[in-house]
């Protein structure tokens, strides 16, 4: 279609002149009138569903079965009354339960929007589009919604180049999990645009000097933070939806996240952040929220999904048609319909095929995996579909294989041999043995060898355990070492929300002290943590800021913090440059060595040619009982030969020094690459090379509380 000739392009008008900005009923009625005779509204395809910009114009389609009626809206961008209300003939503009029409001389930029009538409908709201590919309304952090959201034409152009997700293996991978304004909110990280997605590209350099390999965002689909109403009991300071796990879209980036206020910004900017993150070898891994919308529970607002087809959208409990809520924020979503799963599976392919996502961590996934009746499905179609979907054949795909209703599936979640996990045993078992449980050494060693128990029955390998000690959910790891219970008072909820069961210890004092034994004894303690974390088979997860230190001050659930609290603070990669440095070189180690990177459980596959030789205190001889809290592990390739790349490390979380066997080497020696008993920099070694000769007597001792890592390189890496 050609634009209307008889009347300026709609996007052309400018947004300034008075004429655009009063425009009278009248003059509307007869622009509508205008399109209707000059063919410039007309019947449109049902396919693809959302707005789609072509030749001459945007073809729009919606589905809703329940709607009588759909009136399609079009805006300027800065006004809130339509510049048109185009009602769609069902006869003319409906295929099955999709609404559809083509409307000329439109430009992306332009906002849009659906009034529906029906039962159950709320005839006077403006709804966002469900496939809408961004939002507008809302582009400033923290300021009051003042404008309505209004779904925006997006034009999906963007030059890429050669660009492609980058297709580096789980096994090798290290993720690194950060909240996009936090990480350089904060003035100290000196970037020039702080909080937004340009902030992380001038941080690439840190990452690469860090040396992780992907960077998982937290939510970054748009959602309103501002909706919350309370503040902080004792400063009065309002608090915010800080970490986003209540989307308004699962397809529109967050305007807020961008340089500038405006919807197209953001897709813009986003592209271009994954575009620099490739070209320095880094992916992009997005938190995605599917199990739940922001739309809340009945006495939430109606946005999108609620008003256009309530029934399909959403789980509702049969009996009292109350919303079911196995998220735990007030709503759930009809994962398993199949309408759902196109919607879900669309911003899928949209995020990997127009955004070049290398992957997906999806919260709350075991709803995922409900059936339309809210049951457990043994065989979720969704789940299914997207392990088995083409397009997102090459990409990651990690499950927080839980939801708030007590359904835990860490091990046994759907998978087909494609989904990864947050493995919160590892979480939980690794915590335990450093602080000293008793009990733990058997635990330690399961989760030090891969997690085989979770993972081997179900036809997955060693790096699908996505191993962490710590995520956004929880202590920070300075906090984890440093607080017995949660300080959450700040947020407003007298200390009832965030979680109970911590497994932390503070060493000897609750919170800040300056008592040196205390800290230097949290210092070990967060080495040691970092070390059997970065060690372990299975794909590593950090939390951004960990490795300098950076605390929350005992809060372990700072979603609605967006202060201090949760930004990090850049100084500290200077007062605790020692710690910076343990973390940089840790990792380091672990991506020379392909023995810590098993990709396979079954002996005699390929990549499983690591050996693991358990011991104690001697050789040959660990120690299972209850009341060890010392154990050995020797890494080797296998078959053993003269030059092969040896590993071992042993893990003491006694309060008690202990002399260790080691064994012994034909015509090579140990060097240490890591002890945490030691100050910086003896802490751990800059590289192999530099690791120091161990004397030739067959043994080491271990300081109380430490972790030690000894070094036989391979033929001309240190072997002598």
């Amino acid at each position: 279609m050609d634009r209307l000739s008889s009347a300026p392009a709609i996007a052309d008008c400018p947004a300034s002149a008075d004429r655009c900005r009063t425009e009278s009923v009248k003059t509307r009625s007869r622009l509508l009138h205008l399109l209707q005779q000059t063919s410039a509204f007309v019947r449109g395809s049902p396919l693809p569903l959302g707005a789609t910009v072509r030749r001459g114009g945007v073809n729009f389609a919606i589905f809703s079965k329940c709607a009588s009626a759909v009136t399609l809206l079009i805006f300027r961008p800065e006004e809130d009354k339509p510049l048109l209300e185009l009602p769609l003939d069902p006869q003319h503009h409906k295929t099955g339960d999709v609404w559809h029409c083509f409307l000329s001389g439109l430009d992306p930029g332009m906002h849009y929007g659906y009034r529906m009538a029906g039962p159950g409908a709320a005839p006077s709201a403006v709804l966002l589009d469900p496939f809408g590919k961004a939002v507008g309304g809302h582009s400033r952090w923290g300021s009051a919604r003042n404008r309505p959201l209004r779904s925006v034409i997006v034009d999906d152009q963007f030059p890429w180049g050669p660009d492609q997700p980058l297709g580096i293996p789980l096994a090798d991978s290290i993720l690194y999990e950060l909240h996009v304004r936090g990480f350089t909110r904060d003035p100290s990280s000196r970037v020039t645009h702080p909080g937004t997605f340009l902030g992380l590209v001038e941080k690439i350099p840190y990452l690469q000097s860090l040396g992780v390999t992907a960077v998982e965002l937290l939510p970054v689909a748009e959602f309103d933070e501002t909706e919350m109403r309370r503040c902080n009991p004792a400063t009065g300071e309002p608090l915010v939806d800080y970490w986003g796990y209540n989307p308004l879209s699962f397809f529109a980036p967050k305007a807020a996240y961008a340089s500038e206020p405006a919807p197209l910004q953001a897709v813009g900017e986003f592209k271009e952040m994954v575009h620099q993150f490739h070209a320095a070898g880094i992916e992009v891994v997005l938190d995605v929220v599917f199990n739940h919308t922001g739309e809340g529970d009945a006495q939430g607002p109606t946005l999108c999904w609620r008003g256009i087809d309530d029934r399909t959208y959403y789980l509702r409990d049969p009996t009292t048609s109350g919303y079911l809520n196995y998220s735990g924020c007030g709503n759930t979503v009809n994962c398993n319909h199949p309408v759902v799963r196109w919607l879900i599976l669309d911003a899928l392919r949209y995020w990997v095929t127009e955004m070049h996502v290398d992957g997906f961590r999806f919260d709350l996934a075991s709803i995922l995996g409900r059936g339309r009746d809210g049951s457990v499905l043994a065989n979720p179609p969704l789940l299914e579909r997207i392990a088995a979907d083409p397009i997102l054949a090459g990409v990651k795909l990690i499950a927080e294989a839980w939801d708030a209703a007590g359904l835990y599936q860490v091990g046994s979640f759907p998978a087909w041999g494609r989904w990864a996990e947050w493995n919160g045993r590892f979480r939980d078992d690794l915590r335990r043995f450093v602080k000293g449980d008793p009990g733990m050494v058997p635990a330690l060693a399961t989760r030090l060898a891969g997690s085989a128990d979770l993972y081997q029955d179900s036809g997955r390998e060693p790096f699908h355990s996505i191993n962490f000690i710590t995520c956004h959910d929880g202590f920070t790891l300075a906090d984890l070492v440093s607080y017995n219970v949660k300080h959450n008072e700040s947020n407003a909820e007298e200390n009832r929300d965030g979680a109970t069961d911590n497994f932390s210890w503070n060493c000897g004092v609750e919170g800040d002290t300056e008592d040196p034994a205390v800290l230097a004894l949290r210092h070990r303690q967060t080495r040691n943590l970092a070390a059997l974390l970065l060690l372990a088979h299975g794909t590593p997860m950090l939390l951004a800021g960990d490795e300098m230190g950076r605390s929350q001050t005992g809060n372990n659930n700072a979603y609605c913090q967006d202060n201090s609290t949760t930004w990090l603070d850049w100084r500290l990669a200077e007062s605790r440059a020692g710690l910076l440095r343990f973390f940089q070189n840790l990792i380091a180690f672990r991506r020379r060595h392909t023995i810590l990177r098993s990709t396979s459980f079954r002996p005699g596959a390929q990549g499983s040619r690591i050996a693991m030789e358990w011991h104690g205190v001697d050789l040959h001889a660990p120690d299972w009982s209850p009341e060890s809290r010392l154990l050995a592990l020797h890494l080797f390739e296998s078959p053993a030969t003269p030059c092969t790349d040896q590993i071992y490390l042993i893990a003491n979380a006694h309060w008690e020094p202990h002399d260790c066997a080691i064994p012994v080497l034909a015509g090579r020696r140990w060097h240490r690459f890591l002890d945490t008993s030691l100050d910086a920099p003896d802490d751990v070694a800059e590289s192999d090379e530099a690791a120091p000769p161990l004397p030739p007597d067959g043994s080491y001792r271990v300081g109380p509380r430490s972790v030690v890592v000894l070094v036989a390189g391979s033929c001309g890496r240190n072997a002598h």
